[in-house]
């Protein structure tokens, strides 16, 4: 089976342009694994080792790169030419963070893992994912703010805020605010929201700036009622951000 279909996170590097003296010339491929395990080779040495960890990052961001590499300069290589590397991230998928393991976390965990995304569910309520059976979804129990501290966060990561009480979508909104990020999400009433712009101005936990940037009340609207609804309308979202995002 192919790495897509099997799923398995990498990187495909591929020499675009060379000039001068070079290790591999225009064409040459190599795939990186997220455990650093590679097949193929543009060359072995400084220049390898550099792709390698350049290609691990992107396995991370699953964002395409061209970066040119001057390898005497850069890599103190002796051949002294100019190599042009491509990357391409392979079943890369963007990373899905929802706090908040209800029925509403539940659900779009569920829908999230076929379209597109990689969700992990973080919730402070021992015992609450002991029935769930949804393949290819992380889950996480204990204090939320501690997990955060855990985590991984880049361009490509997706943010949900669902948890069970207000104090903790808050606190979890105040940390994720200042964070570059694709996308973060808070559910809540459009007095809730208010509510906590106006605590996060008024503690100077968040800028006007930070906060404009957030999806809150979160979704797509539409007459969304049930706990499935709700995630269908978020997931409709953030179908939207992802596919504007890849086309920019």
């Amino acid at each position: 089976k192919s790495v897509i279909e099997q799923g398995i996170p990498a990187v495909l590097c591929i020499v675009t342009q060379t000039s001068g003296s070079t290790p591999r010339k225009a064409g040459s491929k190599m795939l990186v694994f997220h455990d650093g395990s590679i097949k193929g080779t543009i060359g072995g040495g400084s220049i390898e080792y550099q792709v390698i960890q350049d290609a691990l990052r992107i396995i991370s961001s699953g964002m395409p790169l061209l970066r040119e590499f001057h390898l005497e300069d850069d890599m103190k290589m002796h051949c002294g030419g100019i190599m042009a590397v491509y990357f391409v991230p392979v079943g890369c998928l963007p990373k899905l963070y929802i706090f908040g393991g209800g029925h509403i976390g539940k659900a779009l965990a569920g829908y999230a893992t076929g379209l597109g995304f990689r969700p992990s569910v973080f919730d402070q309520r021992e015992g609450i994912f002991e029935t769930w059976n949804l393949p290819g979804v992380e889950t996480r129990n204990g204090d939320l703010l501690q997990i955060f501290d855990s985590l991984v966060f880049d361009a490509n990561t997706y943010v949900v805020i669902v948890t069970h009480q207000h104090e903790f979508d808050e606190k979890v909104l105040m940390a994720c605010a200042p964070l570059e990020l694709a996308y973060l999400g808070m559910i809540g009433s459009k007095r809730k929201v208010a509510e906590i712009r106006i605590n996060a101005m008024k503690n100077q936990s968040a800028s006007e700036a930070q906060l404009n940037r957030v999806d809150m009340p979160i979704g797509i609207p539409f007459a969304a009622e049930t706990p499935a609804e709700i995630a269908i309308s978020i997931v409709a979202k953030l179908i939207d951000v992802k596919n504007s995002l890849n086309k920019s």
